[in-house]
C-alpha cells in the first residue's frame, strides 16, 4: 500500500525557477505544494526586481539589426567565458551546451507562446575585449523583456494561480523549510516552521518568529531557494583567493533572506555542492537613495565612455572598460587595497549611457510605455538616473575638474575602510586630458576610444547606449560628474550538482532519489553552468531552463 502524500511534488522557493517548475508540473497534471518563507508579495523572487535581460542567439531582433549570430559563435563565447577547468565541470559543461542550444532554438518561441515580448533593441553586455577565444560576447545578445522582470515572471505566475483555482496548487507562504524528509534513502518531503503572518512589501525584511511546525510529504521535492548573496558572511567565507581579499564594505543586490538555506538542507540530505567559490558580483554598485532592503545597492549598466579610475586615481588597464569584463575588473580592483573605484564623465555621457539595473529603476520599460521609452532616447537625463544625481550619496557634480576632485576626496572620507587615498587634481587632469586628446582626431592608440567608435558602428548602441566620442572636458557637455562605485553582491555561480534532468547528485555521482534542484541553488544548472564568468542575460535564462527541466523531470 502506497503511503499517503500531501501532493505529488513539493517545490521549495517561489522565485522564477520555482514558478516555472510548478507551471511545468501543472502541464503534467501533477498536484503541487509551493513552499515559500516570505509573504505573498514576494512571489517571483529576485526575477521580479530584474531588468529582464535574456541571452538569446540568432533571433529576429538580432537579424533586424544586422547582427550575425550562430550557435557555434555563442558556444565559442560561452566556453571562453566559463573557463571550465575542473573534473566537477562535467555536468556544468553539459548544461551550458544544452542551454546555448536552447537559447538558439525554442527559448524565444516557448516564451512568445506565453505572451512574452522583447524590446526591439538588443543590448551588448560583457563585451570582453580579449582575443576571439577569450571571455565576452562577440555580438549583442542581451534581449530586454518588454515589461522587465515582472514581464518575465507574469506568464508563469498566471499559470500557477490558475493551478490554485483548479485545486492543483497550494501556495504555502511563510513556510520556512528547515529540513528535507528522507525515508529509506529517498527524499519524501519537507519540514520546518510556519512564520507569523506578514504584510511587508516585496523585498523588505520580515520577522522570523515561528508560530508552529509543519511537515509535508510528496513523491518528489524540487529545491529552488536561490543562492547566498544576501548573507555577506557566507559570501566572504566562499570568497576565492584568485579574487584577492573580500571587500570589507559591500552593497547587497538581493534581500537578506537570500541565504543559501535550501542548498545547505539539500547537502544534509545527501546532495553534493560543487564550485562554491564561483560567484558573480558587480563592481558598478551604488547605494540606493530609496532603499527597499538593508544596504540596498543598484547596479549601473554603463555604456563604454566613462573614464574608470581606481581609488588612487589610476586609470584601469585594458580592456577593463565599463561593460566589458565584470569579474576581470573585480579581480583587478581587489589588488588596489580599496573597496571602491570611480567613474569620471560628464552630463552628455550620463544622459546617453547610464541605465540602472532593475524593474523599479526602469518604469518606462516595466510599464510598457512606448511614449516614455521614446522620451528616454530623445530627452535629457532619464528620471531614475536624475534621482540618483539629486539624492544619491555616491554622485558628485561640479563645474570644474578641481571642484570635482575635491568632492571625490570628501566623499572618500566616508568609506568604512579607514584612511582613504587623497586624489591629486593634477594627476586626474592628466588622465582626463590624455583621453580627450585621443578623442580629438579620427586616429587613436587608446583602446577605449577605439572601443567607443566600434560600439557606435552598431545601430543599437548608436541610438541609445553610446554617446558620440567627445572630450569629457568639453564645456557644453558639462557639468562634470564623478560616481563612487562599490562591490555589489549578486549571484552564486556554484551550487547543487545536477544531471540534465535536474536530479540532485550525491557524493558518488548517483542521483539522490526524489530530490531535484533548479535556479541559483543548482548553479543555474549542473552546479555551475556559467563556470567562472557569465555572459549576462543568463541568470533569468538559467532559471527558466533549469526550472523547466526540473518540473518536467519531477512530473515524470
Amino acid at each position: 500500500m502506497q503511503p499517503t502524500t500531501d501532493a505529488d511534488v513539493i517545490v521549495v522557493g517561489a522565485g522564477l525557477a520555482g514558478l516555472v517548475a510548478t507551471a511545468e508540473l501543472l502541464d503534467a497534471g501533477r498536484s503541487v505544494i509551493l513552499v515559500e518563507q516570505e509573504g505573498e508579495a514576494s512571489l517571483g523572487g529576485q526575477a521580479w526586481w530584474s531588468f529582464g535581460g535574456l541571452f538569446m542567439v540568432n533571433t529576429p531582433e538580432q537579424r533586424r539589426l544586422r547582427i550575425k549570430d550562430s550557435v557555434d559563435l555563442a558556444w565559442q563565447d560561452w566556453q571562453g567565458t566559463a573557463g571550465f577547468d575542473r573534473p566537477e565541470d562535467f555536468w556544468p559543461r553539459r548544461w551550458a551546451e544544452a542551454y546555448v542550444n536552447f537559447a538558439a532554438g525554442e527559448k524565444r518561441a516557448w516564451l512568445h507562446g506565453m505572451g512574452h515580448r522583447i524590446f526591439p533593441v538588443v543590448g551588448w553586455a560583457e563585451r570582453g575585449g580579449y582575443g576571439a577565444t577569450g571571455p565576452g560576447n562577440s555580438v549583442p545578445r542581451f534581449h530586454i523583456t518588454w515589461g522587465t522582470g515582472p514581464g518575465v515572471t507574469a506568464p508563469f505566475e498566471a499559470k500557477v494561480r490558475d493551478g490554485v483555482a483548479r485545486g492543483l496548487v497550494r501556495l504555502a507562504f511563510r513556510h520556512r523549510m528547515e529540513d528535507l524528509l528522507v525515508t529509506n534513502g529517498v527524499v519524501t518531503g519537507v519540514r520546518g516552521s510556519v512564520l507569523e503572518p506578514t504584510t511587508a512589501a516585496r523585498g523588505t525584511v520580515t520577522t522570523r518568529t515561528p508560530v508552529r511546525d509543519f511537515q509535508f510529504s510528496a513523491g518528489a521535492v524540487v529545491v529552488t531557494t536561490g543562492g547566498i548573496g544576501g548573507d555577506h558572511a557566507l559570501v566572504r567565507a566562499a570568497w576565492p583567493e584568485r579574487l584577492g581579499t573580500a571587500p570589507e564594505k559591500m552593497l547587497s543586490g538581493v534581500p537578506e533572506h537570500v541565504d543559501g538555506s535550501g542548498i545547505a538542507a539539500s547537502a544534509v540530505a545527501g546532495g553534493r555542492i560543487i564550485n562554491p567559490d564561483r560567484m558573480w558580483h558587480y563592481v558598478e554598485g551604488i547605494k540606493n537613495w530609496n532603499p527597499v532592503w538593508a544596504n540596498h545597492g543598484i547596479r549601473i549598466l554603463p555604456g563604454p565612455s566613462s573614464l574608470w579610475l581606481d581609488a588612487t586615481g589610476n586609470r584601469l588597464p585594458v580592456p577593463l572598460f565599463p561593460g566589458f569584463d565584470t569579474l576581470g575588473t573585480l579581480e583587478h580592483l581587489r589588488t588596489t587595497g580599496h573597496d571602491y573605484s570611480w567613474f569620471v564623465l560628464n552630463t552628455a555621457i550620463i544622459r546617453k549611457e547610464f541605465a540602472l539595473s532593475g524593474s523599479e529603476q526602469n518604469p518606462d520599460l516595466t510599464g510598457k510605455s512606448v511614449r516614455d521609452v521614446l522620451g528616454r532616447a530623445t530627452s535629457g537625463v532619464p528620471g531614475p538616473v536624475q534621482a540618483f544625481l539629486d539624492h544619491g550619496e555616491d554622485f558628485i557634480s561640479a563645474g570644474t575638474l578641481e571642484e570635482l576632485v575635491a568632492g571625490m576626496n570628501e566623499l572618500a572620507k566616508t568609506s568604512s575602510e579607514g584612511a582613504a587615498p587623497v586624489l591629486s587634481a593634477e594627476a586626474v587632469r592628466r588622465e582626463v586630458e590624455a583621453r580627450d586628446r585621443e578623442i580629438a582626431n579620427p586616429f587613436s592608440k587608446d583602446s577605449q576610444v577605439t572601443a567607443i567608435r566600434g560600439a557606435r558602428s552598431y545601430l543599437g548602441d548608436r541610438l541609445i547606449r553610446t554617446a558620440a566620442p567627445r572630450p569629457i572636458l568639453a564645456p557644453k557637455d558639462g557639468p562634470l560628474i564623478a560616481v563612487r562605485l562599490s562591490v555589489l553582491t549578486r549571484k552564486t555561480l556554484g551550487g547543487l550538482e545536477t544531471d540534465l534532468d535536474s536530479r540532485v547528485l550525491g557524493a558518488g555521482g548517483e542521483p539522490v532519489p526524489g530530490l531535484f534542484a533548479a535556479g541559483e541553488a543548482a548553479g543555474f544548472g549542473g552546479g555551475g553552468m556559467h563556470g567562472y564568468r557569465s555572459l549576462e542575460g543568463t541568470f533569468l535564462g538559467g532559471c527558466l531552463f533549469s526550472g523547466r527541466s526540473a518540473g518536467r523531470a519531477a512530473g515524470r
